[in-house]
């Protein structure tokens, strides 16, 4: 069981950075922080219909692979305290 735990350890610090990294990745939609900084600025000349919907599946399943690691380790923490 303790190598099941270090394996979703390693899948969950992946994952959180690569969500960070795909999130960030994200076009500023306006009215946010985007804004604030400047973002809204940009051209839509590199933005894509089929590239952002890939970018939103990509970003949504890594989101749920991240959330179902999680809840796999705190099932794990809660059935090795024996509460």
């Amino acid at each position: 069981m303790e190598i099941l735990q270090v394996v979703l350890l390693v899948v969950l610090g992946i994952t959180s950075l690569l969500l960070t990294f795909l999130i960030l990745l994200h076009k500023g939609r306006g009215g946010g922080l985007s804004d604030m900084f400047g973002g809204g600025m940009s051209s839509n000349l590199g933005s894509s219909g089929v590239a952002e919907r890939n970018l939103n599946r990509i970003t949504v399943i890594l989101g749920l692979v991240w959330f179902a690691t999680i809840v796999a380790l705190g099932l794990i923490t809660k059935f090795q305290s024996g509460v």
